[in-house]
């Protein structure tokens, strides 16, 4: 019988009932049977593809980091912060991230949507902390993004849509 733990979080700013659940159980399933969350992708299964990204903050106000919850087990997390693709949106409306994706069609089938989504919010996240130049845009979103696979080749749109918001977010560029 496997090894099982008291299981916490918080998932989109709600924390989650402490439960047991398998200590080795992946992230993403917790998320997709436990909670019903299932905006987080699994795909590869082994963190390449980057389409299970989520956000997490390892303690209250510290920048986000990405996390491959389809191979990150829960016991990694137990205790953490994280945000799903779920938790980007507003009171009935999407985030300006997610709007821009839609205005430069920045998806085809979508399901490496979400893992470009969260990436893409994390960098946001790092620029209100730490502006940059405008001309280490491109770079910036090619450092955050440039692993993440899409099988239907949407990149550049994908990549249109980050520059969009970036560069029209007070405070993101200097």
């Amino acid at each position: 019988m496997p090894e099982t733990i008291a299981f916490s979080m918080v998932v989109n700013g709600k924390r989650t009932p402490a439960r047991p659940v398998p200590a080795n159980m992946p992230l993403v399933d917790f998320l997709h049977e436990e909670l019903g969350l299932t905006g987080t992708k699994f795909c590869c299964g082994i963190g390449v593809c980057r389409a299970c990204t989520v956000a997490m903050e390892r303690v209250p106000g510290a920048q986000l980091e990405p996390l491959l919850t389809c191979s990150t087990p829960v016991s990694q997390v137990n205790g953490k912060a994280i945000t799903t693709v779920e938790g980007l949106a507003g009171e009935n409306r999407l985030s300006d991230l997610q709007m821009a994706f839609l205005d430069e069609f920045a998806f085809q089938c979508g399901y490496s949507t979400p893992g470009f989504l969260m990436a893409a919010h994390i960098l946001l996240d790092q620029l209100r902390r730490r502006p940059i130049a405008r001309e280490q845009v491109d770079q910036a979103i090619e450092q955050a993004v440039g692993q993440h696979v899409c099988r239907c080749t949407g990149y550049v749109r994908y990549y249109a849509a980050i520059r969009k918001v970036i560069l029209a977010t007070p405070g993101l560029v200097t």
